[in-house]
């Protein structure tokens, strides 16, 4: 794994220190987010935990997770190793009280959203993962909103999301073959703009939508089209949410960051990818 993680990772400044040792930092990163321990409580044996949580934070602020997974998807693309059937799905984080008390105003690392992808509903804090996946359930696409945001009006975005590069010339491929999404995605905005990009749809409609059909009459028009064998297929996803939830630190957020649990997520990524 670290064969073809290392090419990728960040060349020493030209001036100053030399980085630390990349391998220890990584798997710094690694062990606390498998085993949901605090920083501190790191072993000794990948260095001082400041310096992995000051690189996680640098890395994510400057987009390096970033495309350290885009090159390992460019990889598996031109291995033929990613399935172009994709199922979007969400699930939702219990959030530490930990997680919260980040500031509110004042500078903000990279992208870091106002509500630090923190939200309050019934059962405490939480915040929700959009996610994207082959179906082979590896990870494509990452994003976190606040755990009481909606499914639907975060589709297009994660749509937005899947841009795998090419290792040579051409565009980055960015239209699925299909996709596969449960009932909490139907509606005429998210099937009008995958018809846009000529992508198949395959999402069953939920009894409410079908009995104001009905009731319409020939007004209702026709039902949408939906395969329930190739819908089948949608258990990827499922089996990809799975995986990340071994890692105990995305099952239970204790970062105040959202930039920092969101590097958390491509690292896990990153080393699903390069395991397969």
């Amino acid at each position: 794994m670290w064969d073809r993680i290392e090419p990728l990772m960040p060349a020493d400044p030209v001036r100053g220190r030399r980085w630390a040792d990349h391998r220890r930092t990584l798997e710094a990163i690694a062990w606390k987010y498998r085993t949901c321990s605090p920083w501190r409580d790191l072993p000794e044996e990948p260095g001082p935990f400041q310096t992995a949580h000051k690189r996680l934070i640098r890395w994510a602020a400057d987009g390096t997770w970033e495309r350290i997974l885009a090159a390992v998807l460019a990889d598996a693309d031109e291995a033929d190793d990613i399935g172009w059937t994709v199922s979007v799905d969400t699930t939702v984080c219990r959030a530490h009280h930990h997680a919260a008390g980040a500031r509110k105003r004042g500078r903000r690392a990279g992208d870091e959203p106002d509500d630090h992808g923190l939200g309050r509903s019934r059962g405490g804090l939480s915040t929700k993962n959009h996610l994207a996946s082959d179906s082979l359930a590896h990870p494509l696409v990452l994003r976190i909103t606040a755990g009481q945001a909606g499914d639907a009006p975060v589709f297009e975005a994660v749509m937005a999301d899947i841009r795998v590069p090419r290792n040579g010339p051409g565009r980055p491929r960015s239209r699925p073959d299909a996709v596969l999404a449960d009932r909490a995605y139907s509606s005429r905005a998210i099937r009008a703009h995958l018809r846009r990009r000529s992508i198949r749809t395959v999402i069953p409609q939920p009894s409410d939508q079908v009995g104001h059909r009905l009731r319409r009459g020939r007004a209702g028009g026709r039902p949408p089209a939906f395969d329930a064998e190739v819908y089948k297929q949608h258990n990827a996803v499922e089996r990809c949410t799975n995986r990340l939830k071994q890692w105990r630190g995305l099952t239970l957020r204790t970062d105040k960051l959202a930039i920092a649990y969101q590097a958390a997520l491509h690292v896990a990524a990153i080393l699903t990818w390069t395991r397969s």
